[in-house]
């Protein structure tokens, strides 16, 4: 018996760890407080009428395992730092919330003023690894002229 992870937003049906469950492509229907999820397609069209959503469509996920969220939850009593699932259609992966080194109010901002399309906040995590690596070979050339000193001409130009 698997166990209840979290409940239907619109028919309250269990949604058991490990199963397939749907969310919403609309950012704003996933954010933490949020947290939208389904356990059909049919079910995420229940709320379409009063989400007003101008595009969207159903992504499907896989719950995260009792075991992953057990040691979520010890790690949170001992004061770690606090994880987050990101579930994806192969399971779930715990992911580092100080992850994160884009700004995302800048970021959607920007791409708002520039080309007046919509950001999804799943975009923040890849491009946090691409100024990862970014950082690393850039630590990596300050590191071969003999500096502490990250500076401008240690960044690799594309």
């Amino acid at each position: 018996m698997p166990g209840e992870w979290r409940r239907c937003n619109a028919c309250k049906q269990p949604i058991e760890f490990g199963a397939l469950y749907w969310v919403c492509s609309v950012s704003t229907c996933n954010r933490k407080r949020t947290g939208m999820v389904f356990c059909s397609d049919d079910c995420w069209g229940v709320h379409l009428p009063s989400a007003n959503h101008r595009e969207a469509w159903t992504v499907e996920k896989r719950a995260p395992g009792a075991a992953e969220v057990a040691a979520e939850q010890a790690a949170e009593k001992e004061g770690r730092p606090r994880r987050r699932f990101a579930a994806s259609p192969g399971g779930a992966k715990a992911v580092s919330a100080a992850e994160i080194l884009i700004v995302a109010s800048r970021l959607k901002s920007w791409i708002r003023k520039t080309s007046g399309f919509n950001t999804s906040d799943d975009v923040l995590g890849p491009l946090s690894e691409i100024v990862r690596r970014v950082c690393q070979d850039a630590i990596r050339n300050a590191e071969r002229a003999g500096r502490k000193t990250v500076l401008e001409r240690d960044i690799p130009r594309s």
